[in-house]
């Protein structure tokens, strides 16, 4: 039978400014081996800061600056344990029911959610969000209502639209609770979360008739940008800019690649690959040029750590971060 998995990506953008967002991630799954039935993580600023998972069936801290939570609340573990495992009931549940609603049995199932809010701490904006894999049903806070964009979730959509208690406890955990939330768990870690690492930046090419690719790793935070400027001017033609990934140490990395081909050997003199890192006045600029390039002709230029972690990355979001679910739990106790 035809399996339909509603794949979820989290894109991490890195953006220039004084943003900070709280994530949650909750993830089941059937008929997969070696993996747990369901898994639950936290994230302040994009950095793992509370786990859960069936197996271990315990929250666990991933940031030691998490310990200020269980001092300010001593049941603040054992609360987020209890709510987890009756959390993980719910989902395995759900899962049957999403089965039926389309006419699917056996195969691999991956249901999952994601909820959480950013806030502006110069403006003080606040923006929030609730939604249930790629395209299944998410909450519309303007409106305050559900968005159905698959005919399976119209009958979750008309029942919980029919519930105002349910709109209710989201608008006020997004508006009220979640960035509360948000603004204690950054000043718990405010040490490590408002620091600042600038990166190491290299020009790597495969070959001399591949593009240059302006490499940056060990930044932190992830509010960075890298352009290729010409003469001082930015460059969007011929540039293709990649995602901000997350380094096993907890830094960034990102890269920005130049199409070199057209361009003559006289003319590189007026290229810069140009990172900025949010809160740090000075750029970092790398000027382009055949003797800063390290190419390996024929073979990858990525160090193999690089490509295991991308390709490691890539499995884990299409594994955790993929899927549909239906929920009917109320969200006021959420944080």
């Amino acid at each position: 039978m035809k399996l339909f998995i509603f794949l979820f990506l989290l894109e991490i953008h890195g953006t220039v400014g004084p943003t900070h967002s709280l994530r949650y991630f909750y993830s089941s799954s059937s008929g997969v081996s070696n993996f747990p039935e369901f898994v639950a993580v936290g994230l302040v600023d994009d950095v793992q800061m509370i786990h859960y998972d069936s197996n271990t069936q315990k929250a666990e801290f991933k940031q030691q600056w998490m310990e200020k939570a269980a001092e300010d609340d001593p049941e603040y573990s054992a609360r987020q344990t209890n709510r987890l495992m009756n959390t993980q009931q719910v989902f395995k549940g759900n899962i049957d029911i999403l089965k039926q609603r389309f006419n699917q049995t056996g195969g691999v199932h991956i249901n999952q959610l994601m909820y959480g809010c950013e806030w502006d701490d110069e403006t003080a904006e606040v923006n929030g969000y609730h939604q249930y894999g790629e395209d299944f049903i998410l909450f519309d806070l303007r409106t305050e209502s559900w968005i159905a964009p698959v005919t399976q979730a119209v009958i979750t959509k008309l029942e919980w639209d029919s519930d105002r208690s349910v709109s209710g406890d989201l608008r006020n955990y997004h508006t009220q609770l979640c960035p509360e939330w948000l603004k204690k768990y950054v000043n718990y870690g405010r040490s490590s979360l408002m620091r600042t690492e600038l990166p190491s930046v290299s020009l790597l090419q495969k070959s001399s008739s591949s593009p240059v690719s302006c490499h940056a790793t060990g930044f932190y935070p992830n509010r960075a940008d890298m352009v290729w400027r010409k003469d001082g001017e930015e460059l969007h033609e011929g540039v293709n800019k990649g995602e901000i990934l997350t380094n096993n140490d907890g830094t960034f990395q990102m890269s920005v690649d130049l199409e070199v081909s057209s361009i003559k050997s006289e003319d590189w003199h007026r290229y810069r690959c140009v990172f900025q890192l949010s809160g740090v006045n000075e750029e970092i600029v790398t000027k382009l040029g055949k003797a800063a390039i390290r190419t390996n002709e024929g073979s990858s230029v990525f160090p193999a750590g690089v490509v295991i972690r991308i390709m490691g990355i890539l499995l884990l979001l299409t594994l955790c971060f993929s899927g549909i679910f239906i929920w009917r739990r109320k969200y006021k106790e959420l944080y």
